[in-house]
């Protein structure tokens, strides 16, 4: 839970340094609109952190439907990476770490490592839990920052397929939620 709202402030906060985001939760000052190579490193690194959480589900459940979620998450965030990875190269971008992606990474950091203490069907609840978390607030931040941010057209198409796969990504989610109990 504590990640989830973490990543929801970082994203919806995305020029603010990870700090000021947690000391201050509640500022009230308008966000800088991210550029295109830090929308674009944003993007990434969420498909990279949701990989990363699927190789730990691999590697911790045996629950054939987590584990084939946690299959399905990488093959489709590792495509999605590779898409934008042939993107930025395409125009000659250098996508451009900045306070988002880093809290990203951390907050994730902090939610891999909880998840590692835990096993059997307590692993499994967690990590489908993290997983509708995650994607609902990497989907709001798609519709209501990344995809109207982007500037380059190529971009921004490849935000709202992204957008399409990852909504599917979380309704799954949400429904095996409700059967991993």
């Amino acid at each position: 839970m504590f990640k989830c709202l973490f990543v929801v402030g970082a994203l919806a906060s995305a020029p603010l340094s990870a700090a000021q985001a947690q000391s201050h939760p509640q500022a009230s000052a308008p966000a800088a609109q991210p550029s295109d190579p830090q929308i674009a490193h944003i993007a990434y690194t969420a498909g990279q952190l949701d990989i990363e959480a699927a190789d730990q589900a691999l590697a911790k459940s045996t629950n054939a439907e987590v584990r084939a979620f946690a299959e399905t998450m990488k093959r489709d965030h590792a495509a999605v990476n590779e898409q934008a990875m042939a993107l930025v190269k395409k125009l000659n971008v250098t996508p451009e770490a900045n306070a988002t992606s880093t809290a990203l990474t951390e907050a994730a950091a902090r939610e891999r490592e909880r998840l590692s203490g835990l096993s059997g069907m307590a692993f499994d609840r967690a990590y489908i839990d993290n997983e509708v978390a995650f994607h609902r607030t990497v989907n709001e931040a798609l519709r209501g920052t990344l995809i109207p941010g982007a500037r380059n057209a190529e971009l921004k198409a490849l935000l709202e397929r992204g957008l399409a796969l990852f909504q599917e990504h979380q309704a799954h989610a949400e429904q095996l939620a409700r059967h991993v109990r």
